[in-house]
Formats: structure tokens, C-alpha cells, sequence
């Protein structure tokens, strides 16, 4: 995570600054994060997975497209998500 959001603060605009939404995984809330001065994170509420636009993206590929079907390979589940 420090890594990640190191190379976001290199690309934010000089005078500009970033606010990170994230959930509350435990590898995004460590306290020991470097979060630099560029950078405001701000997480979302525990068990609030309607307020993540990626979760209700992914709950319907589930639902219309990746369930109940059986792939090879990694690369079929990815072409199938892509599609």
C-alpha cells in the first residue's frame, strides 16, 4: 500500500492534492503508513459495500456473467470479466 500510494502522490499535480477513497481492508488501514502531504485518504464505513462503486460493478458481472459457469484458466475468467 505505501508503495501505491507513493506513486500516486509522484503523479498528483504540483499545488494540487489527491483524496484517496478506500475501503477499510486491513492492509489499507495500517497505522505505520507514510501518507505524504499531497494525499488526504478518506475511507469508507465498515460492512457499506453500496457506497463502492467498484462492489455493486462486480456484484452485477457475478450475478449476469461470471456465475454459475466453470473456467480453464485465469486468463478466461479475465476475458470473460473484460467482455
Amino acid at each position: 500500500m505505501q508503495m501505491h500510494i507513493d506513486e500516486i502522490s509522484r503523479h498528483v499535480a504540483k499545488g494540487a492534492h489527491a483524496v484517496l477513497l478506500l475501503g477499510r481492508a486491513g492492509w489499507r488501514t495500517i497505522a505505520n503508513l507514510d501518507v505524504p502531504d499531497n494525499i488526504t485518504l478518506l475511507f469508507l464505513p465498515s460492512r457499506a459495500p453500496e457506497l463502492n462503486p467498484v462492489e455493486n460493478i462486480w456484484q452485477y458481472m457475478r450475478a449476469n456473467w461470471l456465475s454459475n459457469r466453470a473456467f480453464e484458466t485465469y486468463d478466461a475468467i479475465t476475458d470473460a470479466a473484460c467482455a
